[in-house]
């Protein structure tokens, strides 16, 4: 649910974040260096995502922050 930026190159090494993620990850990651306090990756196929995502406890998506 929460990854930090740190932990992104050892995911992508073993590949748990590969194909499709690693432009959405990178674009989270420069995202958080340029001063956003967080980023999430959500699939917008799922009706009412962004509203889950914001206001539920566990979220449906990922959370990317900075170290």
């Amino acid at each position: 649910p929460t990854i930090q930026t740190t932990q992104v190159d050892d995911l992508i090494r073993q590949g748990i974040i590969s194909t499709g993620m690693l432009p959405k990850i990178e674009a989270c990651r420069i995202a958080l260096e340029a001063g956003t306090q967080k980023a999430h990756v959500i699939d917008g196929r799922i009706s009412h995502a962004i509203l889950l995502e914001i206001f539920t406890e566990r979220g449906i998506g990922t959370e990317m922050v900075k170290d």
